[in-house]
């Protein structure tokens, strides 16, 4: 029994990866282990989904390293027919992923993200200041620090202005929060001080955010490794739905 057990788990787990790796713009190799039997096969149940790839490369984003393992998942069988899988419960899942610094950057240059990106609202002495992100680049030196260059448009009174500013952050890690060592206006002539500040504290509310929301998953990174060109994160995910990758 243990033996044909270990071959229905082979046969789920290559036709899920055969199934990852077709909805993926890319991958250079990609390895799936679905923890199940027949009856929970049957029942559209799994005690777990294990997930380890190199190079994958969805909506033009690419990630170097990924490494995940969820808990038990329920899905519909008859939406497995039909090409798609619903979740029946949410997944608890954990990943440890690892971003080159260009990866990284080109992706945030991409039409998908860019599309995600939300303007903010500052509060500043009664009136709504908006803030619109136009463009962010990170830098991964390999001091154990992460810079960052950006830029934004300010509304305020009926004007706009373009801010480019630059800030160092130390990662976060299991004992303390992502932290806000340096932030400096670097273009804007004419920026009011009191825009500037109200800047650096909705930077630091950002960062100090527990976790945040991603299409139907609430993610929360629990460590960063900042490496020379690179970045290791071990990220815990609580998934609704699974997201389109197409």
């Amino acid at each position: 029994m243990l033996e044909q057990q270990k071959i229905e788990e082979q046969m789920l787990s290559q036709v899920a990866e055969k199934t990852l790796s077709q909805q993926m713009d890319s991958v250079d190799k990609i390895e799936v282990d679905v923890q199940t039997d027949l009856l929970k096969i049957i029942q559209g149940e799994a005690d777990g989904v294990s997930v380890a790839g190199r190079g994958l490369v969805i909506k033009n984003i690419r990630v170097q390293e990924l490494v995940l393992q969820t808990d038990g998942v329920s899905v519909n069988p008859l939406s497995v027919l039909f090409g798609q899988v619903e979740l029946n419960k949410p997944v608890n899942t954990t990943a440890r992923v690892v971003l080159t610094e260009v990866d990284i950057n080109n992706a945030l240059k991409s039409n998908y993200i860019r599309s995600q990106m939300q303007d903010f609202y500052l509060n500043v002495d009664d009136r709504i200041v908006t803030l619109k992100p136009q463009e962010i680049q990170i830098y991964l030196p390999g001091s154990g620090k992460m810079t960052f260059n950006g830029k934004i448009l300010v509304q305020d009174r009926g004007k706009t202005q373009s801010v480019c500013f630059a800030a160092m952050v130390s990662p976060r890690t299991q004992d303390k929060p992502v932290m806000l060592e340096n932030f400096n206006c670097t273009e804007g002539e004419g920026i009011a001080l009191d825009i500037v500040v109200a800047l650096m504290e909705k930077v630091k509310e950002l960062l100090a955010l527990p976790y945040f929301v991603f299409e139907d998953m609430v993610l929360r990174v629990k460590e960063m490794k900042v490496q020379k060109e690179s970045l290791r994160l071990l990220i815990e995910a609580y998934v609704k739905h699974l997201p389109s990758v197409q």
